[in-house]
């Protein structure tokens, strides 16, 4: 049985029409794929058949894998077509979908990833979960077919079997998630206790807190840095230091293009996957700038610009918002784009060996054949040949560095020859408020106009681009999505107060204000105490559940979680502490057991416990005074320092600061745990009531 109806005469099916570029690549496969929705589940019902739910995203190697043995095939689509009714879904357009039932697999199975394979009732209840799943028996797996004819059975004979199983795991899901721990008052102690998790799991080596696959997770990072802030650890800050520095010189770390891949395979941040996310770019942006503010160090400097660079240069569309992932794929070969053979860099770069000894490269290769586990003559290009990078401290080192710069330029313009890996276009928002916020901060930081025209123009567009309905959750090809998450609004009331505090222009901060207030009528669950994934009046998942983890992506209640807090800092709502309370409650008991997975949240706490510093500078933004002040302010890492400037408008979303007025030019008004100075127009002075 091929594909159905309008379909079977154009030789696509249902996907066709989506904007998605993975369900797009989906659209020619001889299975009768129907995108998430009503109507495949209604013809389920009336066929009395069970669901076949595939998840992934346009970037996921695996899932292109088994597209190509499995979804491509004529026999394995006529299983599928007969005896099922198939669902493809984006992950990254439906993170509710996704979210909900990797649950499931992780609970049935144990682990998780994707490509995410679901069996379900047309009820949605789920009785099978796997991920990757290959096109014949191999290796001990279960090849695709056989499974399919063996569940085909078991629902035609057995179905008292199915039930069974659907509804145990359905009730044992129900029952974890219903389990919220005892609430406790959460104080320093638990970011000590993530302190000493991240200790004993240091790889003192290489960096990081795993052997492989080693994710980035810079939000770890940025916990850590205040962390040192507030306690003094110094090993808080050389953890960082060193898995900042050991990544950038790593092969995760695309030294000609810039930017990050997704996680490395190998303990030494050699070997990456080849995928490039934008919320990594953002997020390890946040981490390298900070970094950078805290040490001086000009190799974190030049990372943080290189991201910077790439983001601008690949990943920012027409309209000015950012784009959401390059795949790790071309020319059927992962990481073809981005290596290298010995030949190859000898033609471009000469053979005398020096830049490509720097450059780590060998003439049989560093880069194992994920089939075969064997060199395959290609080199990823990492510093690893005994340099410290281009700003080392040596002078010899100092030259290779300038050498390697404009090594690594020649390079970028052969390989802009080659054809790119595929683009996934689409414009997330939750992600471009990462980005945002990442822009934001590093626009004053590193002295970059140009990011905080970038931030501006993004945010600028994806809150009037959907107009009086709000934001939604993904733009492409002009088409703007029906649905909205939670973290759309949190990441993006994020990207928001950090825009205000680059520019401190009220307007940006209005939104920040308004876009909080939208996302507690529309996600708060006062009865469970957090904000749901999905909208509360939006459509049902099987289980409800508080999104906390802390994983590749932060959690949009963590996220909330530290809006409210700035939030109620920046303009004395007591309201939204409230609320933020509520929600940490909430986190408690899951923040004590596992702070490591927990840690925005600990970011969010850390500015909740202070003590923390709220100052309002009287006058123009533009006097010298002001901008002497706010420069003092920021000369040192101060995270838990926010600033106001009294310029016109600001009383409207702040009224406390209607008051503060300077009499007699600009004047600086700190506030400290809830307590004003004297005001002062004395730099020494303000510094001296920040720093109490």
């Amino acid at each position: 049985m091929g594909i159905s109806g309008e379909h079977m005469s154009t030789g696509t099916n249902r996907l066709s029409g989506e904007k998605s570029p993975y369900l797009q690549q989906h659209a020619n496969n001889p299975v009768d794929w129907y995108p998430w929705g009503d109507e495949a589940f209604e013809r389920a019902m009336e066929e009395n058949k069970p669901i076949f739910l595939s998840i992934g995203y346009s970037t996921c190697h695996w899932c292109h894998v088994m597209e190509r043995e499995s979804f491509e095939n004529p026999e394995i689509a006529s299983i599928l077509n007969e005896g099922f009714v198939s669902i493809k879904v984006d992950r990254e357009e439906r993170p509710d979908v996704d979210t909900t039932y990797m649950d499931v697999c992780q609970m049935m199975t144990g682990s998780g990833g994707w490509p995410l394979t679901i069996i379900m009732r047309p009820d949605r209840k789920p009785f099978f979960a796997g991920t990757y799943i290959p096109p014949e028996d191999r290796y001990g797996m279960m090849g695709l077919p056989r499974l399919l004819k063996e569940i085909g059975e078991a629902w035609r004979d057995r179905r008292d079997q199915v039930d069974e199983v659907a509804e145990r795991a359905t009730s044992t899901m129900a029952a974890r998630l219903s389990r919220g721990g005892d609430v406790c008052q959460l104080d320093e102690t638990v970011m000590g206790k993530a302190f000493n998790e991240f200790e004993e799991r240091y790889d003192a080596d290489n960096g990081g807190f795993e052997q492989s696959p080693k994710f980035p997770l810079p939000h770890r990072l940025l916990f850590l840095l205040r962390y040192w802030h507030r306690t003094g650890k110094e090993e808080a800050l050389k953890m960082v230091e060193t898995t900042l520095s050991r990544m950038a010189k790593g092969g995760i770390h695309d030294h000609v293009g810039g930017g990050f891949h997704r996680y490395s395979t190998d303990p030494s941040w050699l070997v990456p996957h080849f995928e490039k996310m934008l919320y990594d770019q953002a997020l390890l942006l946040m981490a390298y700038t900070e970094a950078y503010q805290i040490t001086g160090r000009q190799e974190f400097r030049r990372t943080a610009s290189r991201i910077i660079d790439y983001v601008l240069r690949d990943m920012t569309s027409p309209d000015g918002t950012f784009y959401s992932a390059e795949d790790a794929d071309s020319e059927g070969e992962e990481g073809r784009f981005y290596t290298w053979t010995m030949k190859e860099l000898e033609q471009v770069l000469g053979e005398d060996g020096s830049i490509i000894d720097i450059l780590g490269a060998r003439s049989e290769g560093n880069f194992l054949e994920e089939s075969t586990k064997r060199l395959n003559g290609r080199n990823i290009l990492h510093l690893g040949g005994g340099m410290e990078g281009p700003e080392g401290g040596e002078k010899g080192k100092v030259i290779a560095g300038d050498a390697l710069d404009e090594a690594l330029k020649t390079l970028r313009k052969l390989r802009d020859r080659r054809i790119r890996p595929l683009r996934d276009d689409k414009v997330l928002t939750d992600w471009n408020g990462l980005m945002i916020a990442a822009l934001s901060k590093a626009s004053w930081i590193l002295g970059r106009e140009d990011c905080l025209d970038a931030a501006k123009r993004a945010a600028g567009f994806l809150l009037t681009s959907a107009g009086s309905e709000g934001i939604r959750h993904r733009a492409r090809e002009g088409e703007i999505s029906r649905e909205v998450f939670l973290s759309d609004h949190s990441f993006m009331i994020w990207g928001l107060l950090e825009l205000y505090q680059a520019s401190f222009e009220p307007a940006w901060l209005r939104e920040a204000v308004d876009l909080s207030d939208a996302m507690i009528e529309g996600f708060w669950n006062e009865n469970e105490g957090w904000f749901q994934l999905s909208p509360m009046n939006g459509e049902e998942m099987i289980f409800q559940k508080m999104e906390a983890y802390d994983g590749a992506i932060p959690s949009g209640n963590s996220a909330a979680f530290l809006d409210l807090i700035m939030l109620s800092r920046l303009t004395g709502r007591a309201d939204l502490e409230g609320i933020a309370q509520k929600l940490s409650s909430s986190f408690s008991s899951r923040a004590r057991e596992t702070p490591m997975a927990h840690t925005l949240f600990l970011i969010g706490l850390d500015l909740a416990i202070g003590p923390s510093n709220e100052v309002v500078i009287s006058g123009s933004r533009d006097s010298d005074k002001a901008d002497d002040m706010i420069t003092a302010i920021r000369e040192r890492y101060r995270p838990r320092t926010t600033i106001l400037v009294n310029e016109e408008g600001l009383k409207d979303i702040v009224p406390f600061a209607g008051e503060m007025i300077g009499e007699e030019g600009c004047m600086a008004y700190v506030c400290t745990e809830r307590r004003c100075q004297r005001p002062t127009d004395s730099i020494g002075d303000m510094i001296e009531s920040i720093d109490g």
